[in-house]
């Protein structure tokens, strides 16, 4: 017998085998016959360590999102980066503060985003869809009972969550994202004017009005003169910030967030929770700083319209106040994990 008969004879003598005896049992115990074996992940290699990484199915199993495990406790925390189409890289500090303090997390890139499929489709950069992945990778990861948090665009994401799937979460996290988009707007707009120089902002002002915000005469303004106060106030700046802005999709900001920090174009432009908060329950925590481009003001306001919420706001940080304001940010978040 050749070997490949030889393995053809030995596959079938096991599928008999086992067959038969799955039919034997169904016969001595009927509540067998109605087993159904659970769907074969097929897209994971089974049987070896893959450092928590998994690859998930997500819009009914049509595109796979990347997901990673540290840690091990049983407080779970799902993590839910900014953007729109950033990733999970610049939420890295994680890693050196909550694992050691007994809190598993779950690092998630987003369709469309760094490690996940990025398929060409706008139809799927939307809110709505969003928040149905969210829920699609809670069931794949087999959460329940776990704490939500979501960064800046994250926050708007954890927010919609809390407000379909509450019953799912012990905690929820709002970090630097404020209820709604017009009180983002306002903030901005005032951050503009303190921040540049009237020779800068006079030459912002001037290129917003020919829309040219991708030249590089703006960028050069956001990047040089906005961003190292508003957005991260370390220097330089983490490798895992910087990361994450080479790995950005613009696509997805772009038709979700729009064509600048300072103007809401894309499909976010309504979306509005302040009047909806009060229907979350669960035991939350809004973070601020003083220097970020959401003001602190909103995230205090925000916990007082939740029944069981809290908040703090870190002295010295700004947008990724994870990094500029450090010790201060892990702190507090710790605080309030163990408490749950």
């Amino acid at each position: 017998m050749n070997r490949r008969s030889f393995l053809a004879s030995t596959a079938a003598s096991v599928l008999a085998t086992a067959t038969g005896n799955k039919a034997l049992a169904s016969v001595s115990n009927p509540q067998l016959s109605r087993y159904t074996a659970p769907p074969r992940d097929t897209l994971n290699p089974q049987g070896i360590r893959t450092a928590g990484i998994r690859m998930l199915p997500v819009v009914q199993g049509k595109y796979k999102v990347w997901t990673k495990r540290l840690g091990s406790g049983s407080t779970k925390v799902l993590l839910l980066h900014g953007g729109p189409g950033f990733s999970h890289e610049y939420l890295e500090a994680m890693e050196s503060f909550l694992p050691d303090a007994g809190i598993e997390i779950y690092y998630y890139d987003q369709l469309g985003c760094n490690n996940s499929d990025q398929p060409d489709d706008p139809s799927l950069w939307t809110l709505a869809r969003y928040t149905e992945e969210v829920e699609e990778v809670r069931r794949g990861l087999g959460l329940d009972h776990f704490v939500l948090y979501g960064h800046s665009w994250g926050g708007i994401l954890a927010i919609e969550y809390a407000l379909n799937y509450q019953q799912h979460l012990k905690g929820l996290v709002i970090s630097n994202m404020t209820a709604g988009t017009q009180s983002y707007l306002k903030r901005t707009a005032r951050l503009k004017h303190q921040l540049l120089s009237p020779a800068s902002l006079k030459s912002l002002e001037a290129l917003e009005a020919k829309n040219a915000y991708d030249s590089p005469e703006y960028e050069k303004i956001m990047m040089t003169e906005l961003y190292p106060q508003m957005i991260c106030r370390t220097k330089p700046w983490p490798e895992p910030v910087d990361r994450a802005f080479r790995h950005s999709n613009q696509k997805i900001y772009i038709q979700m967030q729009g064509v600048s920090e300072f103007v809401v174009t894309g499909n976010l432009k309504d979306w509005e929770r302040w009047d909806r908060l009060h229907e979350i329950k669960t035991k939350a925590l809004t973070i601020g700083a003083r220097y970020d481009e959401m003001d602190p003001k909103d995230m205090t306001k925000m916990a007082t319209l939740m029944p069981n919420a809290s908040s703090f706001i870190c002295p010295d940080g700004s947008h990724l106040c994870m990094w500029d304001d450090q010790a201060f940010y892990f702190k507090n978040l710790l605080s309030y994990l163990q408490t749950l």
